[in-house]
């Protein structure tokens, strides 16, 4: 007996997931919770989603991102399914979409374009086409709200730099960052907020400007701090201390015994 191919597989088990999302959305027979969602009520859970398969993958667990991409993928077909009852589209028009972008973005693969230019500035010159096509008709349009605010923050100087709005080197936002931390400070109550918004978007410029993404130098961030304060209170209970009881000095004796710890083995 022949065993089916791969891509049969794949595409019957798409096939039944998209049949036990129409049983679960059937009004008469299907589940309460799913007949009552809608575009809005399970967007947070697509982030979430998303964030998930991220966090699988940094923790290089490839079991747990199989199944990340399940939940994902369900997302996906979740409000495929909403969209074709509502006579929007389908999950198919969803499928059909992204492959035509792609093959339309990489004519240098299936079409028959030979040029030399460099494959980003090609990417971004298609993207730019595209946008146009819908209407756009400024630098920042399509950079979507919806993104972490730090993430949206880079795209958004990155589209302004483009199109010249730009340091020409880190000198210019490391003055801006220091010019904001100064105008914070001095605000007054009801425009901390505004000034604090401005101290952020100027740290992006100035981490971007050194060519490192501020998103994945937070991240490093956020995990040696992490560390280091487990360590903290990993250090004050061998000592028989409650860590909320220590003063901030006797906090900042053990944060610095942790960091002369860590270089011990750099």
């Amino acid at each position: 007996m022949t065993e089916p191919a791969s891509s049969d597989i794949s595409l019957s088990s798409l096939s039944r997931l998209l049949e036990i999302m129409a049983r679960l959305r059937d009004p008469e027979r299907g589940c309460e919770w799913d007949v009552a969602q809608t575009f809005a009520t399970i967007a947070p859970y697509t982030v979430e989603e998303a964030y998930e398969v991220a966090d699988a993958i940094a923790r290089d667990d490839m079991a747990a991102l199989r199944e990340e991409l399940g939940d994902l993928l369900l997302q996906v077909v979740f409000h495929a399914r909403i969209a074709e009852e509502s006579g929007l589209f389908a999950f198919g028009d969803v499928a059909a979409a992204i492959a035509d972008k792609l093959e339309a973005r990489h004519p240098h693969v299936f079409g028959t374009d030979t040029s030399t230019t460099a494959q980003t500035e090609r990417w971004e010159s298609l993207k730019a086409a595209e946008r146009a096509s819908k209407g756009a008709s400024g630098t920042l349009e399509g950079v979507a709200i919806a993104l972490p605010a730090l993430i949206r923050a880079e795209k958004l100087q990155k589209r302004a730099a483009r199109v010249g709005f730009d340091w020409p080197d880190p000198d210019g936002p490391a003055e801006k960052l220091r010019e904001e931390i100064v105008e914070l400070a001095e605000a007054a109550p009801d425009k901390r907020e505004e000034e604090a918004g401005d101290l952020l978007f100027a740290a992006v410029n100035l981490v971007r400007a050194y060519g490192i993404a501020p998103e994945d130098a937070l991240r490093i961030g956020n995990a040696k701090f992490e560390r280091r304060f487990r360590a903290m209170e990993a250090m004050a209970k061998t000592e028989d201390l409650r860590f909320e009881a220590l003063s901030l000095d006797q906090q900042e004796a053990l944060w610095q015994a942790v960091k002369r710890n860590e270089a011990r083995f750099l």
